[in-house]
């Protein structure tokens, strides 16, 4: 699933955008995971690093000749990394000439724009970050209390998430952003914390704003089952889903 905790076109902290911030991360967990597997291969990552150096696009001939590589595996791992997402592709002539007669375009890499990383358990911290960012921002723009807009900005958050799955029930919604959902009788436990170390030092702020997260969540589905509540346990997020 496309994570719209993790998919924005725009700077979700722009002014223009909507009341809303995005998470920087691209891509499913699954996705990312597999992208970052792709770099195990010593010679794929070696073309990876040679391109990300590189201030110009780069095509297979400049790769496989730096690399010493034939021009064929060099095409191959350059593929593989594209679609994974880690390089992107661009077709240009790098002749000058267009029109007939020009030839066909080359097709060229440099480094993705998309973020990708992976944390076991599941960890978002950057996000918190642009969420308290983006409450400063507001705050310093309105007057309003820099508290009161970090609950606003979470709860319209947990209400994007959930508008981004309309086929998905809160569950499948929570797992999908990696708060590891179970049920304990007949409420939903929560056994990850996103923002487990910020929780840790920062305990009343971002407690309430996971509380405003989840509460959209559930808003933002429509799922009158439950109601997010504060519910300290160790070992466990801060919030529950109780009836």
């Amino acid at each position: 699933m496309d994570d719209p905790l993790a998919d924005s076109a725009s700077d979700p902290l722009d002014d223009s955008a909507a009341d809303s911030v995005a998470d920087p991360l691209a891509g499913s967990r699954d996705s990312r995971i597999l992208a970052v597997a792709a770099l195990e291969e010593p010679t794929r990552r070696a073309l990876y690093d040679y391109v990300v150096r590189q201030a110009a696009l780069v095509t297979r001939d400049e790769a496989a000749a730096a690399l010493g590589l034939p021009r064929t595996t060099a095409a191959f791992h350059l593929d593989r990394l594209a679609e994974q997402g880690l390089l992107e592709v661009v077709y240009e002539r790098r002749t000058g000439r267009s029109g007939p007669g020009a030839g066909r375009p080359s097709k060229l890499y440099r480094r993705s724009t998309q973020q990708v990383e992976v944390s076991l358990p599941e960890h978002r911290y950057e996000l918190a970050g642009r969420l308290l960012a983006a409450a400063i921002e507001d705050a310093d723009a309105s007057g309003e209390s820099p508290r009161a807009a970090l609950e606003r900005r979470a709860t319209q958050l947990g209400r994007d998430l959930a508008a981004g799955a309309p086929e998905a029930d809160v569950v499948e919604i929570l797992e999908d952003h990696g708060f590891e959902p179970r049920r304990e009788g007949k409420a939903i436990v929560l056994g990850n914390c996103p923002f487990h170390s910020l929780a840790q030092h920062h305990t009343k702020l971002v407690c309430e704003m996971n509380l405003c997260l989840l509460g959209g969540v559930l808003s933002g589905s429509g799922d009158t089952r439950f109601k997010a509540r504060l519910h300290p346990e160790p070992g466990q997020c801060c919030v529950r889903l109780e009836p």
